[in-house]
């Protein structure tokens, strides 16, 4: 940059991109500093089995950003730098071992209807739930969105005050501490009902018997049908080329390939950073490090620059499961034995909320589970640019995998005395993801032109603020959650350094692609 930038933000991904884009809209001048020869963070994209078949190797369902006050603000601006997403109406489905199967909407009338032959008042339940979602908005968004340590949110508790009383709202946030297992038990009585929604809980980096699981279960079941489970055409990459588009407009930079080596603190604030090469860069305003607080305190800012109880505070942050993911270029978009999955964006292969419940153990556990949980996209559905013509492409993702193995739930798989994931692992493990799916879909293996695994040690590889693979950046415990995201002491997105912040999904609102810490300091700083 020609002229010293007001913010500098470390690491580029959805809350950074989010953060630079609207601090650029507000005026301020950002370089954005990514140390890989790509911006996106988790947002890549690649023809990584066979040429021609493009692949999201992360992330891949923008639903939390269509829904998002991020996307409110400049959702038409990154529309003018070419972002646009592919839908269905068929956002996801489950199908369980005996075939059975169930599927999800768009259409809410449908779905009460469909789920009422399940179970006599299955579906008026549902409704039922969905509805107290849309009525609680302004209490479940605020808080889940929202700055949690501002004046906002107090004008939020006393006006729900006024209205519930204040034993009431007492007892809505009980509520929203239950377990999933627990909601879905006491709601419905089908258990294809229960195991549609049961593996929903795995993509908020919790279990089933996980504190406030319950009301995050309800929330993904209100926004997935609200607003489906849409994909970037082209890719996700496409969404970060958008961005790239927009920060430049407003005068901003993104810069690849700069691994920043230190956030440089001068009498107890941040003014600059020091890349891996020994470049320095000066910063008018302050310093946002999108990172872990493993990375923020243990590896860029200075020792001596961190107060005693933070460096502890870090030491004893604590990282969730790990993630692994599959992809498969076809010749053929999958024949599934069980009608009415052709079009759904994403499938959960899983026994149910028990099998969910003990594959989470496992994982937990550091096992490899005996049977996953795998959820299957099928991107050419929504959008056929993705591959050949008539041809198909499966995105896997695979949320109960161990970050250090410890043994195999099946005992059918050696794992190494060190308990790291090696290839061996990796593609054995693959294979027993694969017999599953071989039970599911015809002929699968005549129409599979070519498979690639990543393990949760190749996500950190590609991304080190994924610990072990863990792509939530950090347990999601409720301890870690809400206002103790990542400390007990963290007040907003500040830190004990003046002019540093942190944001990304170890940070309040947590992991996904709504970009919400990014927007919530932004607001704050523009």
């Amino acid at each position: 940059m020609a002229v010293k930038p007001d913010y500098i933000i470390v690491g580029a991904g959805i809350n950074s991109l989010v953060c630079a884009a609207l601090l650029g809209k507000a005026g301020k001048r950002v370089l954005v500093l990514e140390r890989e020869a790509v911006a996106g963070g988790c947002m890549k994209t690649g023809e990584i089995t066979a040429p021609g078949y493009v692949h999201d190797t992360m992330a891949t369902t923008f639903v939390l950003f269509l829904t998002s006050p991020a996307f409110g603000k400049i959702g038409a601006d990154l529309a003018r730098h070419g972002l646009d997403f592919a839908h269905t109406p068929h956002p996801t489905a489950v199908l369980l071992p005996d075939g059975r199967s169930l599927v999800l909407t768009t259409d809410r009338a449908a779905n009460v209807a469909r789920f009422n032959t399940l179970a006599a008042g299955d579906g008026d339940r549902y409704r039922g739930e969905v509805e107290t979602v849309e009525r609680d908005a302004e209490l479940v968004f605020g808080l889940l969105g929202g700055a949690l340590w501002s004046w906002a949110t107090v004008k939020l508790l006393f006006k729900q005050v006024r209205q519930r009383g204040l034993r009431g709202l007492a007892a809505r946030l009980g509520e929203g501490l239950g377990p999933c297992r627990g909601w879905l038990e006491t709601r419905f009585k089908s258990d294809l009902l229960q195991s549609l929604f049961a593996p929903w809980v795995l993509h908020a980096g919790l279990g089933p018997e996980s504190a406030f699981s319950g009301e995050i279960t309800r929330v993904i079941a209100f926004a997935t049908e609200a607003a489906g489970a849409p994909i970037v055409k082209g890719g996700a990459a496409n969404a970060v080329k958008a961005f790239e588009g927009l920060i430049t407009e407003y005068g901003g930079e993104i810069r690849t390939g700069a691994d920043v080596a230190e956030v440089i603190v001068t009498h107890g604030r941040a003014t600059g950073v020091k890349l891996a090469g020994g470049e320095t860069v000066e910063a008018g305003q302050g310093v946002i490090c999108s990172v872990t607080p493993s990375q923020l305190y243990g590896r860029l800012v200075p020792d001596a620059a961190v107060p005693a109880e933070t460096k502890g505070e870090a030491e004893a942050y604590r990282y969730g499961k790990g993630n692994m993911q599959m992809h498969y270029a076809l010749k053929n978009p999958p024949k599934w034995k069980s009608e009415g999955l052709e079009q759904v964006a994403l499938t959960h292969l899983t026994p149910g909320l028990d099998g969910v419940s003990k594959a989470v153990n496992e994982a937990e556990r550091g096992m490899l589970p005996e049977v996953p949980t795998i959820c299957v996209g099928q991107p050419h559905a929504l959008d056929p640019s993705r591959c050949p013509d008539s041809a198909g492409i499966l995105w896997i993702q695979l949320p109960e995998a161990p970050r250090h193995i410890k043994g195999d739930a099946a005992g059918q798989i050696d794992v190494p005395a060190d308990g790291k994931w090696t290839e061996a692992v990796r593609e054995a493990y693959a294979d027993r993801v694969e017999a599953i799916l071989r039970q599911h879909i015809e002929d699968f293996d005549a129409n599979v032109i070519a498979r690639t695994a990543i393990s949760p040690a190749d996500l950190e590889a590609m991304n080190m603020n994924l610990v072990g693979g863990d792509p939530y950046g950090g347990s999601c415990a409720i301890d870690q959650y809400f206002i103790w995201r990542p400390f007990a002491d963290t007040v907003n997105h500040k830190t004990p350094i003046d002019g540093l912040y942190q944001i990304g999904a170890s940070t309040h609102p947590g992991p996904g692609l709504g970009g919400g810490s990014g927007f919530a300091l932004a607001e704050r700083l523009g």
